[in-house]
């Protein structure tokens, strides 16, 4: 099993269930060929550095996983097919340097996905004493 980072972009277009629902597919996919995501990072909406299919902006979402190389090719095809996704790259970290830095992003990504959890919480306190006013 290898170390890959994959970004997806997907199309602006979509209400925020759709963008969900895509995302959730693109990880079935992943999970379906036999790999394991370690960590996700959605980046978001964010502008797009030249227009594709007439679209300017991109919601962005990054998976990191550990998959077997002879999948790869099929999860690819995969995203082709897709018409949900402007584009993808899939990235391999190898050498034991780059697999230093997946470790990092992923422990970063964890990180990032339990602060906003972290913060959700006190505002529905708050919004319990506000009405308990």
């Amino acid at each position: 099993m290898r170390n890959y980072e994959n970004l997806v972009i997907v199309k602006p277009t979509f209400t925020a269930e759709e963008i969900q629902a895509t995302i959730s597919a693109v990880e079935e996919v992943i999970t379906s060929n036999g790999g394991e995501i370690a960590a996700t990072s959605a980046m978001g909406m964010r502008k797009l550095a030249y227009p594709i299919d007439k679209n300017e902006r991109g919601y962005y979402h990054v998976i990191y996983s550990t998959i077997e190389p002879s999948a790869i090719a099929e999860i690819e095809r995969r995203f082709r097919i897709n018409e949900d996704l402007l584009r993808f790259v899939t990235i391999k970290y190898d050498t034991n340097r780059e697999v230093k830095a997946w470790n990092e992003m992923v422990e970063k990504a964890k990180k990032a996905a339990a602060a906003p959890k972290a913060e959700e919480a006190p505002k529905a306190e708050e919004a319990t004493e506000a009405a308990a006013e």
